[in-house]
């Protein structure tokens, strides 16, 4: 596959032809139903005064995608997130990326392949073992460092149409992390992954386990829904199960693919996260509308 040029950026420019082909068989995009969606939701969006969203063609895309082309799903999925943000109105009030600057440059946890998969699929790794100190990035400044990694994912065509893969390493787990965790932490993630996401969520591994994961995995149980349950994989260390849904030519040689073994991290990525700043002060102000 393709790697993003250059390696550690997002591209942003109109999808190709072999990608609006995915789009129309998986999502229904055709000119006529890109048109016809983009109206009516716009429509929508007006007649829901009590919500605020930008209305141009490329951030609508941004919904009716992920909802293939369904309008009244995509402004579901806006009041979803606008409920999400009241919610959680602390965590995410005026975020931005300098907040969480020292989070990405000091801290491995975070990592996007450069190369997407053999389905065309944004690879996102979250290193939640022995490379994670809890008290040094709480959980708190992880789930805004996901935050702000999916608000720049969701500017690519490409990531829109193809959908994100994320993969989670356990490698090292100890007693140190699982009590970094706790109930509301893990309400608050799988929240946002199930209902606040607008993006294509299309499988979640979870690999190098220890025994000790049992104690982490009662706290996510009681928040998960049935369609996630049908995209979660638990591998251990075999990574040929792994491979079974990513090929290992898209892979690096850390999880037995052919790639070299990664050398970049979330300090590489920081600098297009920050490059994309404007969209991110934009999308904090979305939601429900300021009262009179």
């Amino acid at each position: 596959m393709k790697t993003a040029q250059p390696p550690f950026d997002i591209v942003t420019e109109p999808p190709t032809a072999e990608l609006l082909e995915v789009s129309r068989r998986e999502l229904r995009e055709t000119p006529e139903v890109r048109e016809d969606g983009l109206v009516r939701l716009r429509q929508l969006l007006h007649n829901a005064t009590d919500l605020h969203y930008a209305d141009d063609d490329d951030f609508l895309l941004i919904f009716l995608r992920p909802c293939h082309f369904y309008p009244e799903s995509a402004l579901k999925m806006m009041r979803r997130i606008a409920d999400f943000k009241k919610n959680n109105f602390p965590l995410m009030h005026n975020l931005s990326p300098e907040d969480e600057k020292l989070s990405f440059l000091d801290h491995k946890l975070v990592n996007v392949l450069t190369n997407r998969d053999q389905k065309g699929r944004r690879i996102l790794i979250v290193s939640c073992g022995a490379v994670w100190d809890p008290k040094a990035i709480t959980t708190d400044k992880l789930f805004r460092m996901f935050y702000l990694v999916h608000l720049v994912a969701q500017l690519e065509a490409a990531t829109q149409i193809n959908g994100v893969v994320i993969v989670m390493d356990f490698e090292g787990l100890s007693l140190k992390q699982v009590r970094g965790l706790s109930p509301s932490f893990s309400k608050l993630l799988l929240t946002f992954l199930q209902e606040a996401v607008p993006l294509r969520m299309k499988e979640f591994h979870i690999l190098k386990q220890p025994y000790i994961f049992n104690m982490v995995w009662t706290l996510f149980t009681p928040f998960i829904g049935d369609k996630l349950k049908k995209r979660l994989y638990f591998h251990g260390n075999d990574m040929k199960k792994l491979h079974k849904h990513i090929d290992p030519a898209d892979l690096p040689k850390n999880y037995g693919g052919t790639r070299p073994a990664l050398d970049y991290s979330a300090r590489d990525w920081y600098p297009c996260i920050e490059k994309y700043t404007e969209h991110i002060q934009r999308w904090n102000s979305y939601g429900y509308a300021a009262g009179p």
